[in-house]
């Protein structure tokens, strides 16, 4: 069934990848180009500074940099949700206090990584985060990178909070959305963290999906989420097997390398990653250009 009423953030909102320039530095007029772009293709939503823009190699400076370049070049067209996570809660509050002042719709605050804190050090990590800021704040669940995974019931307990009001989950595990549904209250908002599987989990009560392919087919994405949450699923599932490939090769290495060797073929903007991460080997090279052939983006 159709929702009747879409909440703010829905649809698909692309996880930027964040461009360099040959000498290592962020590329701004690069960035900012792909950003218009994306807004005219018809995104719901943008997502400067995550994991996809390379946010753990950027310094304080350049996030808050690639932040204030994404609220400038939307222009108010979208809403921003800014990545704002850490490991560290002190500057995760710092990250979000400054977006907020940048004038971001909301932040996306990832699980602390590496540390491994406790059920409990999440949810006193997030409130921390909550307590000192006023911007909407959005959770972010992805094991695959963080190795905690925040429960139903921590996540339960944060929606209690004012301004945690939602979550993008991206363990794959299709459970998740009806069970937390349960626990968190149908007004919590669910997205989806994994492209593959954002159809089934708008059918399962998710409310869109934060997306790395959108990088590459913004307009097929959010074709798929408008199709999606007008409750055609036939339609949806039709152009989700056009993107399927495209889907599976965005993730053959690490991710955003996939991502921004397609743009380099499909926009011209080098491909170029920051160590430790490296670009794409000539196997995946290969697998890329075909996966964009048959998406008809080549």
């Amino acid at each position: 069934m159709a929702q009747t009423k879409l909440p703010k953030f829905h649809g698909v909102s692309t996880a930027l990848i964040t461009p360099f320039k040959k000498d290592g530095s962020v590329d701004e007029k690069a960035f900012q180009a792909h950003v218009d772009w994306q807004v005219k293709q018809g995104v719901h939503g943008l997502v400067p500074a995550g994991t996809t823009g390379e946010a753990t190699t950027l310094s304080t400076a350049e996030h808050y940099r690639v932040i204030d370049l994404c609220v400038e070049a939307n222009a108010g067209r979208v809403p921003v949700i800014a990545g704002t996570g850490s490991n560290s809660t002190d500057e995760a509050i710092g990250l979000t206090q400054y977006a907020q002042k940048a004038g971001a719709d909301a932040a996306l605050v990832v699980v602390p990584y590496y540390n491994k804190p406790t059920q409990e050090g999440l949810y006193q990590h997030f409130k921390a985060v909550h307590d000192a800021t006023d911007l909407p704040i959005i959770l972010y669940n992805v094991p695959a990178r963080t190795v905690t995974n925040m429960s139903d019931d921590t996540i339960a307990r944060l929606e209690k909070l004012k301004r945690i009001v939602g979550i993008k989950d991206a363990t794959g595990d299709l459970s998740r959305p009806c069970l937390l549904r349960q626990k968190a209250g149908r007004q919590f908002l669910q997205l989806s963290g994994e492209d593959m599987t954002a159809v089934a989990f708008n059918v399962l009560g998710g409310s869109g999906v934060i997306s790395v392919t959108s990088n590459v087919a913004p307009k097929l994405c959010a074709q798929v989420q408008e199709a999606s949450l007008k409750g055609d699923y036939k339609r949806a599932t039709e152009l989700q097997d056009l993107l399927i490939e495209l889907h599976d090769v965005m993730f053959c290495e690490t991710s955003p390398s996939p991502a921004k060797y397609a743009l380099s073929l499909i926009r011209k903007t080098l491909p170029a990653v920051r160590l430790p991460l490296v670009g794409l080997g000539k196997a995946s090279q290969k697998r890329v250009q075909n996966a964009l052939l048959g998406a008809g983006l080549l």
